[in-house]
């Protein structure tokens, strides 16, 4: 199972605060941990929603909105991907990591073609195992 785990943004991250020496040592380590356990497949933090925009789709119309967003609690900062056998595993993964007080973690599982069920056409399916490992090749 894949879990996508998301790093709420706070004023701090929005403010564009760059984390300490200490606190990026920390999260190599947890990383480091991670990958040697392979269980992370990917992880980025994310630039204050000031540097970014949103586009709102209304039918055919498409509108832009530009950032910084209002809500901060809503916004993300960062994010993990890892591969675990299930919830519970994620949870004490996440319970490891390196966060500073008031960080708020989610962790959401991400679909895989098998949930769909027979909402798939074999045809998506093919379509979708090509996807994947033409991505796969390009990166």
């Amino acid at each position: 199972m894949r879990f996508m785990i998301l790093v709420k943004a706070n004023e701090e991250t929005e403010a564009g605060v760059m984390p300490s020496h200490e606190l990026l040592e920390a999260m190599g380590k947890f990383n480091d941990e991670m990958i040697k356990a392979g269980v992370m497949l990917a992880g980025d933090g994310l630039h204050p929603s000031s540097r970014g925009a949103r586009v709102r789709f209304d039918g055919s119309k498409r509108s832009v909105i530009d950032g910084p967003f209002a809500e901060t609690k809503e916004l993300l900062a960062g994010f993990w991907l890892i591969q675990v056998r299930s919830l519970d595993e994620a949870i004490e993964w996440v319970k490891r990591a390196p966060m500073g007080n008031g960080t708020e973690l989610e962790i959401r599982r991400v679909f895989e073609m098998e949930d769909f069920g027979e909402a798939m056409t074999d045809g998506q399916r093919q379509q979708e195992d090509r996807q994947r490992a033409e991505l796969a090749a390009r990166h």
